[in-house]
């Protein structure tokens, strides 16, 4: 790959700070999950989280995926719309998202949604709901496998409510869910060993359900455990920010080969004092969670700092100050990519280094139609 292939020919039609996806790249990331599988699709599940986008959905659609999972409502809407055959919502539903969900289920009817429960309490409110519009709702037990983050631990609890399922004439048990973000170590044999560890009770407690439900699934992980997972044939893999890639996942699992397919785009806006050039890209156009040495690497700079940010700012130290102009296009890849696309309306679609298109985010806002 050349060392300048991010460059755009015709950056003069792409707005700053934006994001650009470059189409190939893509393309190239969404095969590479399905070679990772041996082509067995069934057995990915992506994330639509990282890439919200109805577009990127036809393009995942295209290359024969069609279940995902979703955070949001919204996500799972876009993929509905999209054509998707199963999307799971793995953020348990509460309030008004219970309703909005069933009303998602009775609009597209082609489309088998599915919602994570770990509770009791949970699984009452959406039984009864469920019940009085006369619906079928299908339902996986979300496991906490030492995130703490969500899920019910293996033991008596989980076993009371499996039991309570089995009254609830509305849910319908597909399987469980077990979700490992927590553990990134860059050594793949470190991080296989701790995923492992993680998932070897709940592995043991799928087994014995099978005996009662034949067509249960373990959905597992994320994309930092994608490579570990698929290894086991009987689970379905869940990356989502391998679609796009990014600088933090870049760095820490080597492992992985995917490509930058989207990229910031900002310009030099002032150059304030000598040694110091500052940018466009402020703290609401690049995820902002991490410490500041941690938020975007430049392609086409080198010795530089990026020194802090403000909402719409960017400050950067320069070692060739004067070889710079304000004006000047700059090309970086997030650490995250997850929440920056999050920040954007929009994306740059990038074609052999034109920009041909623009593809909405359109799952970036909470709400659509339900």
């Amino acid at each position: 790959m050349a060392e300048d292939w991010y460059v755009i020919k015709n950056v003069e039609t792409v707005d700053s700070p934006s994001v650009a996806l470059y189409l190939e790249h893509l393309k190239y990331n969404i095969n590479e999950m399905i070679t990772l599988v041996d082509g067995q699709t069934k057995r990915l599940m992506p994330h639509i989280k990282t890439n919200k986008m109805p577009k990127v959905m036809q393009v995942l659609l295209e290359s024969g995926i069609t279940n995902f999972k979703a955070s949001t409502i919204s996500e799972a809407e876009i993929a509905a719309e999209a054509g998707a055959k199963s999307v799971l919502i793995a953020h348990q539903l509460v309030g008004p998202k219970i309703d909005r969900f069933l009303r998602l289920i009775k609009h597209y009817p082609e489309t088998l949604f599915s919602a994570i429960l770990d509770n009791e309490d949970s699984a009452e409110l959406l039984n009864q709901k469920a019940l009085e519009q006369e619906l079928s709702v299908a339902v996986y037990v979300d496991i906490n496998n030492g995130m703490n983050r969500s899920g019910i631990v293996i033991g008596p609890g989980l076993d009371e409510l499996m039991a309570y399922l089995k009254i609830c004439k509305a849910l319908v048990f597909k399987g469980l869910h077990a979700y490992d973000g927590h553990l990134r170590d860059s050594e793949f044999t470190v991080r296989n060993q701790k995923i492992e560890n993680g998932v070897k009770d709940v592995e043991v407690y799928f087994e014995a359900l099978k005996e009662s439900y034949p067509l249960a699934e373990l959905i597992c992980g994320g994309t930092p455990s994608f490579t570990s997972h698929l290894l086991k044939e009987k689970r379905v893999t869940s990356p989502g920010t391998c679609v796009l890639w990014d600088w933090g996942y870049g760095e820490k699992l080597t492992e992985q080969n995917f490509k930058y397919a989207a990229l910031l785009v900002t310009r030099i806006i002032s150059k304030p004092t000598e040694g110091i050039i500052t940018v466009d890209l402020g703290h609401k156009s690049v995820a902002a969670e991490n410490p500041i040495d941690k938020r975007v690497k430049f392609l086409n700079l080198v010795d530089y700092e990026l020194l802090s940010q403000s909402e719409e700012h960017g400050v950067i130290q320069v070692k060739n100050w004067d070889k710079y102009k304000v004006g000047d296009v700059l090309y970086g890849v997030p650490y995250h990519i997850c929440p920056t696309i999050n920040l954007h309306d929009e994306v740059s679609v990038i074609e052999n280094g034109m920009k041909t298109d623009s593809w909405e985010i359109m799952a970036r806002k909470r709400k659509l139609q339900f």
